[in-house]
């Protein structure tokens, strides 16, 4: 079972971009993969929002090296929602970046059987639209 090519973004929903989430998907265009760092307490947070969830201030961006580790994952083997039903099996993980924030994301570059705890992972974005580029995670070149 192959998860080795370039993922199909055809048909994949479209985020929404406004006031809070401009900046980052913005940022997908250009290859940078965004989180949100409070100037007042330093608290990193994703997904973007219009405070931060520590103490109320308004957060600004970092730019993150795009690395992690997966802290969990679930391989979908089947799945009844157009379009995702034909892209199975896929590997969904949460990855926890080197700059603290975890986000979530389809692992790419390998057997989906091969994605494990603790694997070092890095960004690859696929363009969606002219708005937007989805981050995949694929295994971490060393």
């Amino acid at each position: 079972m192959t998860n080795l090519g370039a993922p199909e973004t055809d048909g994949r929903p479209v985020p929404l971009l406004d006031a809070s989430t401009r900046p980052y998907w913005e940022a997908t265009l250009r290859g940078e993969l965004l989180v949100q760092e409070c100037a007042a307490c330093g608290h990193r947070q994703f997904y973007p929002r219009s405070i931060c969830v520590e103490c109320g201030d308004t957060p600004g961006w970092l730019t993150t090296a795009g690395k992690g580790t997966v802290h969990t994952y679930s391989v979908v083997r089947q799945s009844g929602a157009f379009p995702f039903n034909q892209w199975t099996p896929y590997a969904v993980a949460i990855v926890e970046l080197d700059e603290g924030p975890r986000v979530m994301g389809n692992v790419i570059g390998c057997e989906v059987d091969e994605v494990r705890i603790g694997m070092r992972v890095e960004v690859e974005f696929v363009p969606l639209n002219d708005e937007a580029s989805l981050p995949f995670w694929r295994p971490a070149v060393t």
